[in-house]
């Protein structure tokens, strides 16, 4: 299913895997809440399995907290890249409430001293 990038939910999901270690620049709603939205696909996958198949045996359970690590360094990634989009420091991401408000706040029109928006380069590519 393409997204409003014109690429798939998977190819957004390894596009962040990819940028695992990238803090600066800028991403959009879209590719943030997508790689949200697929980590909590898994691991909700992941646990409902354990409960049903395996009576919440401990062997899945840690092979849920191994994914959950693996993803760590992408999620707070991508999570700083998303503050800067709405031209805010990546400390932000600390912060409880006023994070999740930056995080689905439409990102700056234009470019920001984190970088150029990364809407306009879609819309340069289209």
């Amino acid at each position: 299913m393409p997204s409003s990038t014109g690429n798939s939910l998977l190819e957004n999901y390894v596009s962040v895997l990819k940028k695992y270690n990238d803090f600066n620049g800028r991403a959009r709603r879209s590719e943030y809440w997508q790689f949200v939205l697929i980590n909590v696909a898994i691991t909700q996958v992941l646990n409902i399995t354990n409960i049903m198949l395996f009576n919440g045996f401990a062997l899945i359970a840690w092979v849920v907290l191994l994914f959950n690590l693996a993803i760590l360094l992408p999620t707070i990634a991508v999570a700083i890249r998303r503050m800067h989009d709405v031209g805010k420091s990546g400390w932000f991401v600390l912060v409880p409430i006023y994070n999740f408000i930056l995080a689905v706040t439409e990102g700056e029109r234009s470019s920001n001293q984190y970088g150029n928006d990364p809407k306009a380069k879609t819309a340069q590519m289209a």
